[in-house]
């Protein structure tokens, strides 16, 4: 089978080479135009072009006007064409695209399976309806010879296929025809499915069809309205009421017929049900309002940390600030895993207590019944445990060698009950107020949800008892013990653990950028960066000599697959540095380390130093 030719048209080079690393599976002919008057002189010069890859945004001409002007040519009346947008398009440019003549729309950043699966469906569709074309020219010549009666046989097949060929470019959902004189139309089996009537009791016409339609949208939308617009296409959108008084959301595209007076005389068209699509819509903007709302509650906690929190040093301050912003995080992740639905108790338990199981694994005890706490109570959880474990590693019983640290918690039928006991320390005396750390814990469970803290000052250490109320739980069952987390390695390479190395970052947002590059040079490292655009880091990435890089998953809304797929090729060890969480990432990266946002020194060196270390890898040079 001869290969088709597929045209690529964008004014950015880093996109031009993402579709083609896309698309070059598909084992066609790729042709690049860096402009649309460069993409007007290869159609011009190229035959066999199946599918146009437009950029709506483009300097001087747009994508909308480069795809008019590829219309107004003989020769690419039915050339299939995508638009590639990286912005939000309104309604009123998908009716402009459409009625240009454009086939989909793809959203960036470009979901290469999508991408490829759209592409394949249109370079099929050329392939038959160029073998229909031969067909047809062979049969029109059949006809030429055959008697009147077949010649009546051959235009009800003509009409036959017309409208198989509109429904086929609309989604292969529903077709029909509309003989306006009489009001009688006829429809394949798709708009009997939609309307669901049955075909035996049920005669569509003009009257019936549009006594179904929701009363709100039937003037507007009613034949006589479409006809007497004067356009020779459209498409709507409007609701039907079935028979049982369910409601559903279609969408009808169609041509206008007319006869030499101007006249209509048959509508032929496609209607699709778009209930589904109209549900995710509306999932997706409750979703944004409910993103905005946790992100502006998170700010406001992160910003109350900030302000509340006391250091006698910078230092201090610094590292105090990062641990509880961690700890946040760490719950973050947890509540995210099960979309925000709750957190495991004993998850929680097992990331706070986490760092401190290196040096102190036996002098730890932790467990108790499975439960499932809220969201809210689970982030206050999280934080009071966090304020607990550092308290008990800075002055309490993980603070000695001889120190023992137990926490185990339990429920019964008004509460769980959360008892932190700390032996073999220093004696822990009542101090005339609570420091800021403990003050968290008694705020965080007593006024937020009412529950309960009892400290207990007693010889050799501290005795937390929280109680928190039933209702906070989403879940509890039988018994279960956190498992142990991989111990993070005892000690800070800080000062020398990168020495000489030279490292490459690729990272959009600027602060966490900044946070980075520091943190790297505090490790002896050279930072090359950061770069904020994929075009930057590919270039980079070819010119300069590193040993690794550092590459945020999502660059300005960009994936970061083609510079990704490049170190992979020349064997250069990375790392992603990203807020999205791991299932998000193509699996052909199921090798590569991910650190979540936001970053944290010991994990970011701790990864970077296995990454490194030997046997030593020579620097990459481009």
């Amino acid at each position: 089978m001869d290969k088709v030719n597929i045209l690529l048209i964008d004014d950015q080079p880093a996109k031009l080479l993402s579709y083609e690393v896309i698309l070059e599976e598909l084992g066609e002919n790729l042709i690049k135009a860096n402009s649309p008057h460069e993409a007007l002189n290869l159609l011009l010069k190229t035959d066999n072009v199946a599918v146009v890859l437009i950029d709506v945004v483009m300097p001087q001409i747009d994508g909308f006007q480069l795809a008019a002007m590829i219309r107004e040519h003989p020769r690419f009346q039915k050339l299939a064409m995508i638009f590639v947008s990286a912005v939000q398009i309104a309604d009123t440019d998908h009716l402009r695209g459409y009625e240009i003549g454009a086939v989909d729309y793809v959203a960036v950043p470009v979901v290469p399976e999508v991408l490829r699966a759209k592409v394949r469906v249109f370079i099929e569709l050329y392939r038959k309806t160029r073998q229909l074309e031969a067909l047809n020219a062979d049969l029109e010549a059949r006809v030429a010879a055959r008697t009147a009666e077949l010649e009546a046989q051959t235009e009800q097949f003509r009409r036959s296929e017309q409208r198989r060929s509109i429904a086929l470019t609309a989604g292969e959902m529903g077709s029909w025809e509309v003989d306006v004189a009489s009001g009688n139309i006829e429809w394949d089996e798709g708009p009997y499915r939609i309307f669901d009537v049955d075909r035996a009791s049920f005669t569509p016409t003009v009257e019936r069809v549009e006594a179904m339609m929701h009363p709100d949208d039937r003037e507007k939308n009613s034949l006589a309205t479409v006809v007497a617009s004067g356009q020779d296409r459209f498409q709507l959108e409007f609701r039907i009421i079935r028979p049982s008084g369910e409601v559903r959301w279609c969408y009808g595209a169609g041509v206008i017929a007319r006869d030499g007076d101007g006249t209509a005389v048959r509508v032929i068209g496609v209607t699709v049900d778009i209930t589904e699509r109209k549900r995710a819509e509306e999932r997706q903007l409750v979703l944004a309002r409910e993103v905005d709302h946790r992100a502006k509650n998170m700010l406001a906690v992160v910003l109350s940390v900030l302000r509340l929190t006391k250091a006698k040093s910078t230092p201090d301050f610094v590292s105090t600030v990062e641990g509880r912003i961690h700890a946040l995080a760490a719950t973050h992740n947890l509540l995210s895993a099960t979309r925000w639905q709750g957190a495991s108790l004993g998850q929680i338990v097992e990331e706070e207590l986490a760092p401190y199981r290196t040096d102190h694994r036996e002098r730890i005890e932790a467990g108790g019944p499975a439960a499932m706490l809220l969201p809210a109570t689970a982030q206050a959880v999280a934080l009071a445990l966090h304020e607990l474990a550092t308290n008990a590693a800075k002055y309490g019983a993980l603070s000695t060698e001889g120190g023992h640290l137990r926490l185990v918690w339990t429920i019964d039928d008004k509460a769980l009950v959360l008892e932190w006991t700390e032996t073999g320390g220093p004696d822990a005396a009542e101090p005339t107020s609570l420091g800021f750390g403990l003050s968290i814990v008694r705020s965080s469970i007593e006024a937020q949800f009412r529950g309960g803290v009892l400290y207990d000052w007693r010889p050799g250490g501290l005795h937390v008892r929280l109680s928190i109320p039933r209702a906070q739980i989403v879940g509890a069952s039988a018994a279960e013990k956190p498992a142990p987390a991989a111990a993070r390695e005892a000690g800070s390479k800080r000062g020398g653990s990168l020495a000489g190395r030279r490292l490459l970052m690729v990272e959009d947002e600027v602060l966490v950028g900044m946070m980075a590059r520091k943190i790297l040079e505090e490790l002896g490292a050279t930072v090359l960066g950061p770069y904020g655009r994929l075009a930057d880091g590919i270039a980079a990435a070819k010119s300069e000599r590193f040993d690794g890089a550092l590459l945020d998953f999502n660059l300005a809304g960009e994936l970061a697959d083609p510079l990704a797929d490049l170190l992979v090729a020349r064997g250069v060890p990375f790392v992603f540095i990203t807020g999205y969480q791991r299932d998000s990432i193509d699996r052909r990266y199921a090798n590569i380390p991910v650190l979540s946002k936001p970053l944290e020194a010991d994990s970011l060196e701790r990864v970077l130093v296995s990454l490194l270390e030997p046997p030593r890898r020579r620097a990459i040079e481009a």
